[in-house]
């Protein structure tokens, strides 16, 4: 029962596994909110070392998508899916037999990219089922969303240095970026391009050495990065960063990142950055660009579209930090009650409508 009382706590609607021997396929869907449209969610490939790992993180990850999509004002409800598999196993026959695990779902879940997987996978799935973004210009997609991920982020963090120390533009403004990976790289270059000073860490060697040519960053360890000088701390890699160990070393004004779940314990560690006078920007609110990319799939993609609802971003991270401050709020409260207020606005219009169908055909009795 310990799985059922995880699931109700956390307020998921429906947790689907499965498996393919033949595939070696082994993943989990977690549906956890649908009242403003179809759950929309990346599929993340991770080798985790224990099933409850997956399950915990893809709870964690499809409540958070929740949030995202209402904060961004979608119409679309929150949903992820992790395949528990080493990165090299990835093939075909997997993500099309995860692709009919979708298609059964018959809509009530449409998956995307995540960590680990990627337009060519996307497409695969799209060999089975029709409910799935983030596919290539030959299945009528836009691509890789994670340029709009970015984006938002670089918005985000805009929004924070003005709202944090009054400060209108990026330039010489000092930024810490933790991963450089499909989203990281991308903020690095339009951080550069803005004129902020770039520090950064990886472990991929390669890609930091890479960043340093491109943007004049400069490399420094994981150690290093917490307890640097810098105006941003901007998380773009594992979840959990923000905790008992990491905040109190923090230096940065501002923690403005991409990464998915930062905070290790939601409520805990969002007061002790408060406390710490570091201005946080919730993770589901500032890097909700590539899902808005990929949502606009469904409608018929246009991207003068895309950019203008990725630029809101900006907007709602300050509607955010303003009630925060009024209400002596953390910013992730604060958040929270802005997406579960339009949550609950549009389940009282259902409700409302229910009523007036069943009054109606009493009427008509």
């Amino acid at each position: 029962m310990k799985l059922f009382s995880q699931i109700e706590s956390m307020g998921h609607e429906q947790v689907v596994y499965c498996s393919d021997k033949e595939s070696g396929l082994k993943a989990i869907i977690a549906i956890h909110n649908t009242t403003l449209g179809p759950a929309l969610g990346g599929t993340r490939l991770l080798p985790y070392e224990k099933e409850d790992e997956a399950l915990n993180d893809v709870l964690r990850l499809s409540r958070g998508m929740t949030y995202k999509a209402a904060c961004a004002g979608l119409a679309l409800g929150g949903g992820k899916a992790v395949i528990i598999a080493d990165p090299n196993q990835k093939s075909e026959a997997m993500f099309r037999s995860y692709g009919r695990f979708v298609e059964s779902l018959n809509g009530r879940y449409i998956t995307a990219e995540d960590m680990n997987t990627n337009v060519a996978n996307m497409d695969y799935i799209r060999l089975e089922t029709r409910y799935v973004t983030g596919v290539s210009a030959g299945f009528g997609g836009s691509g890789d969303p994670s340029i709009m991920t970015a984006k938002g982020v670089l918005y985000g963090i805009e929004a924070s240095i003005k709202y944090r120390i009054g400060k209108n533009d990026l330039q010489g403004v000092k930024i810490a970026v933790q991963g450089i990976g499909a989203v990281g790289k991308h903020l690095c270059k339009m951080l550069h391009e803005k004129g902020a000073k770039l520090f950064i860490t990886d472990i991929d060697d390669n890609k930091l050495k890479q960043a340093h040519s491109l943007y004049n960053a400069t490399i420094v360890t994981e150690a290093e990065l917490y307890s640097l000088d810098v105006d941003v701390y901007a998380p773009c890699a594992r979840g959990s960063i923000l905790n008992s160990s990491t905040i109190g070393r923090l230096k940065a004004k501002v923690v403005a990142g991409c990464a998915n779940n930062q905070l290790e314990d939601e409520e805990k560690h969002a007061k002790n950055l408060k406390d710490n006078k570091i201005l946080y920007a919730p993770d589901y609110v500032i890097n909700a660009g590539g899902l808005i990319n990929v949502a606009n799939e469904l409608t018929g993609y246009n991207l003068e579209k895309v950019e203008s609802e990725v630029a809101r971003i900006a907007n709602t991270l300050e509607s955010i930090f303003i009630e925060a401050d009024k209400l002596s709020l953390t910013t992730q409260e604060a958040a929270k009650r802005f997406a579960e207020k339009r949550i609950q606005s549009v389940a009282n219009l259902k409700i409302m409508s229910s009523f007036n169908h069943s009054a109606i055909g009493n009427i008509i009795k």
